[in-house]
């Protein structure tokens, strides 16, 4: 398959290394006697979409922060269901923790670019990437989150991991149309009003999917669901009373679950790795973890000197 003419793949990092490490069996083990299950899966899954799509450009983006201190000011709760016992920070598998680092040290050494930033989520440094690219893009990722991204007219679809680490469905407008019975482009209001369990957002108090659809079909912002749930009688009315006993909500909603489009973020970072950038290191990452496979199949469909 020849490579795609400026196409560029966006990775959602965190989102695939716990997809990769919930999707390999935990018994794998490198020759240190350490888990790899995450990290061959990451590597192996990553090789296997650049292989399909043929990007031009690969960038793997990070949270800078997973819970942003503008978000928690807007809404104190945001993924408070994820802190650790203490409170400080996310939590996450034990086999998982000492996984990450060797995830970043690979993609690093081969020279793949590797983007966060200071008080931002993975998902900002996406959207900010996509909206401001004149490329086509596609956004790979296990969460719906970024479904508030895809626009036809302008090739910007989403490589969504629902199916475990092996499968993905390609959403585009349609994809979102008719399985949330929404015009595509509403998914952000749609998104805001149902809220997300795993972000720990409660969305509007009672209105659950269905409601949201039926709101997200009839109006395009938040900003024309409350006017019209305080001056007429548009909403119907079981939905009017829940907007407006949760309004204090519903005017923070939208801001808490729409991705920031105007980072300002690394540019230039250069087609795929032409060259390995640290073959030392990644031979001897090889050799600890037992990648050989996993990495000689990633560097086989980026093809670096």
């Amino acid at each position: 398959m020849p490579q795609s003419k400026d196409l560029l793949m966006l990775f959602d990092s965190a989102s695939l290394w716990y997809r990769a490490y919930y999707g390999m069996p935990d018994t794998l083990l490198g020759a240190n006697g350490k888990p790899v299950n995450a990290i061959k899966g990451f590597l192996d899954m990553s090789a296997r979409l650049i292989a399909k799509y043929q990007p031009s450009q690969v960038i793997f983006c990070l949270d800078g922060d997973w819970r942003p201190s503008w978000r928690v000011e807007l809404f104190a709760g945001y993924k408070t269901n994820r802190l650790a016992e203490d409170g400080t920070e996310e939590a996450e598998p034990d086999l998982l923790t000492d996984q990450i680092p060797v995830i970043l040290d690979v993609l690093e050494a081969i020279g793949f670019p590797v983007v966060g930033l200071d008080d931002f989520e993975a998902d900002d440094v996406i959207a900010s990437y996509c909206r401001q690219s004149k490329s086509p893009v596609r956004i790979v990722t296990g969460d719906r989150d970024l479904f508030q991204l895809v626009d036809d007219a302008l090739d910007k679809k989403i490589v969504y991991l629902a199916k475990g680490i092996s499968n993905h469905d390609l959403v585009d407008e349609k994809y979102i149309s008719e399985r949330f019975e929404i015009p595509a482009s509403r998914y952000g209001l749609f998104a805001s009003i149902r809220g997300d369990a795993s972000d720990g957002l409660p969305g509007i108090k009672g209105i659950g999917e269905k409601g949201a659809a039926v709101l997200a079909r009839e109006f395009e912002n938040m900003a024309q669901v409350i006017k019209s749930a305080q001056s007429d009688e548009q909403i119907p009315l079981k939905l009017r009373s829940k907007v407006l006993q949760d309004i204090e909500y519903a005017n923070i909603a939208e801001r808490l679950t729409a991705c920031r489009t105007d980072l300002v973020l690394p540019k230039n970072l250069g087609p795929m790795p032409s060259q390995i950038s640290d073959l030392k290191k990644l031979e001897i990452i090889k050799q600890e973890y037992s990648l050989n496979t996993n990495i000689e199949r990633i560097l086989s469909v980026v093809k670096p000197s």
